[in-house]
């Protein structure tokens, strides 16, 4: 069974929405990606472009690897879509990819190594 944010994030990469949560105790404003599993626990590649950040949130955003048990007051927001300008290496993040924003995904189905 998918946890809350599990299941919320599914709904935002299929609506391609927003969501505005709270992660490592700072408030954060991203689109997921990809969503899926990593040695068993819940994991999304998020695309974070507003809120804090542990390391800094550069100016326009940044690609963020998320456990979603460490995810908490997670809502849906409307808004554009942002995914960065910069796909310059594969996703390391989610294992076992069960959700990509990407119709044509390389990683639905298929565990990354």
């Amino acid at each position: 069974m998918s946890s809350p944010a599990y299941t919320l994030f599914r709904q935002a990469i299929e609506q391609k929405k927003q969501i505005a949560c709270t992660y490592h105790g700072k408030p954060r404003v991203l689109c997921p990606v990809i969503l899926g599993h990593t040695d068993g626990q819940e994991k999304a590649l998020v695309f974070q472009f507003d809120g804090m950040s542990e390391r800094g949130l550069p100016i326009g955003g940044n690609w963020r690897c998320f456990f979603l048990a460490e995810v908490s007051s997670a809502s849906l927001g409307d808004g554009p879509w942002h995914t960065g300008g910069s796909h310059r290496t594969s996703q390391t993040c989610v294992a076992e990819v069960a959700f990509d924003v990407n119709p044509d995904s390389p990683y639905v189905g298929r565990k990354k190594r």
